[in-house]
């Protein structure tokens, strides 16, 4: 087994940029992403890094998780953020986990939200 109090005197002489390109390295051998909590938990200076690294993201889905109690007024709603029809709109309404909006910007996903969320019912934006 490996020394691990060796291993984090190891990792905390490392520069920004050494942890870096080590997060880059182990994306790429386990195949998975700095943004997990277990890769940056184990480093600090790698969160930071992994941090800068970051771009903040500008499309969003809007998840409808819910129609609430009030489904008729969420129905409303979906047909006028999708210009789908009634029972298209319905459907998705009934259907928990359903794609309202798909790849819009962060302003009009939030007006998507509150306007589901006034309705009554449960978003995500993802």
């Amino acid at each position: 087994m490996a020394d691990l109090k060796k291993i984090m005197e190891q990792l905390s002489e490392l520069t920004v940029l050494e942890a870096s390109e080590l997060v880059k390295m182990l994306e790429e051998k386990w195949g998975v992403s700095a943004a997990a909590p277990v890769a940056v938990a184990a480093v600090p200076g790698v969160a930071a890094a992994a941090a800068e690294e970051v771009e903040e993201k500008t499309e969003f889905d809007v998840i409808l998780k819910d129609a609430g109690p009030k489904k008729i007024q969420v129905i409303k709603v979906v047909r006028q953020l999708t210009n789908l029809g009634l029972a298209d709109s319905k459907e998705l309404a009934e259907t928990a986990g359903s794609r309202i909006l798909e790849a819009v910007s962060k302003e009009a996903a939030e007006d998507a939200k509150a306007k589901l969320e006034e309705a009554g019912g449960v978003v995500e934006l993802v």
